[in-house]
């Protein structure tokens, strides 16, 4: 009977399971609008990654996960810094940061701007993008690539 939980490759891909924290708030200094650049606003950020988790739950081991505390300062920070024009920008960077884990293979981020300037009555606005590591993005076309050949 093995002592710890099977890895990549050993018996297939371990299935990606996930951790989420929702909510994280940031007051920074993005948009396209003077006033926003100046005065600032709250962004809320909801960060998901998806990891396999059997190793980090076989071997009760925090190294083969994500510090989900750690992680929520790192993507604060990373909202908190140099001003961009679009919500789009920020949620790459979010990206870059959840990727950087090395047991992350893919991440959802969504960035809330609920102070956004529109002149209509609304609840949010939000972008949701979806991100994996580069190598596997180019894995994943390798194989599709070879699969329509």
């Amino acid at each position: 009977m093995p002592t710890t939980a099977p890895q990549d490759g050993e018996l297939g891909p371990l299935p990606l399971d996930r951790i989420r924290v929702t909510g994280l708030k940031a007051f920074a200094h993005h948009g396209v609008f003077d006033h926003e650049r100046e005065n600032g606003q709250l962004f809320v950020i909801d960060v998901e990654v998806r990891l396999p988790l059997g190793p980090a739950a076989g071997g009760d081991d925090l190294a083969s996960t994500v510090h989900y505390g750690e992680l929520s300062e790192q993507v604060v920070a990373a909202v908190e810094r140099d001003p961009v024009d679009l919500i789009e920008t920020v949620a790459e960077r979010i990206a870059a940061v959840a990727l950087s884990w090395p047991a992350v293979r893919e991440t959802t981020i969504t960035v809330h701007k609920p102070s956004a300037p529109i002149t209509v009555p609304f609840d949010d606005v939000s972008v949701t993008i979806t991100r994996r590591p580069a190598s596997a993005s180019a894995s994943a076309s390798a194989s599709a690539s070879e699969g329509t050949a």
